[in-house]
């Protein structure tokens, strides 16, 4: 399955009863295995997750920390960026030339690295003691 394919499939089992926002989130790992998440909201807004930390997680759980390519789609006029949170999710398990697909439901889509999305990215490195 592709990872536009698996996005879109679990896009339409997200959980958002309060914004009706729905996004999927696919990451393929080093081993070529496809991950999937898709967001979950809560009453309680801050406590909801994205469709991204769904797909890492998922991942996480699974024995792999290295994600190769990612792809996020939601029904929205302009292809849907990670958060800023999710950005940082994003450079924890891959690498900066990490190729990150937003797209629309309508087809529509835009590519960027991670390290286009989140430039000066907080790392590992920074919490090495001088």
């Amino acid at each position: 399955m592709s990872l536009k394919d698996a996005a879109l499939a679990v896009r339409k089992n997200a959980h958002a009863p309060y914004s009706s926002f729905q996004v999927g989130a696919a990451i393929r790992s080093v081993s070529g295995k496809v991950y999937a998440g898709c967001n979950v909201e809560n009453v309680a807004y801050p406590e909801g997750t994205c469709a991204e930390a769904g797909a890492i997680a998922v991942m996480v759980a699974s024995g792999e920390v290295e994600l190769t390519e990612v792809y996020v789609v939601a029904d929205c006029p302009d292809p849907v960026p990670p958060c800023g949170g999710c950005r940082q999710k994003l450079a924890e398990f891959g690498k900066g030339d990490v190729v990150v697909t937003m797209a629309t439901t309508d087809g529509v889509e835009k590519s960027m690295t991670i390290s286009e999305l989140l430039p000066g990215a907080f790392g590992a490195e920074h919490m090495e003691e001088s």
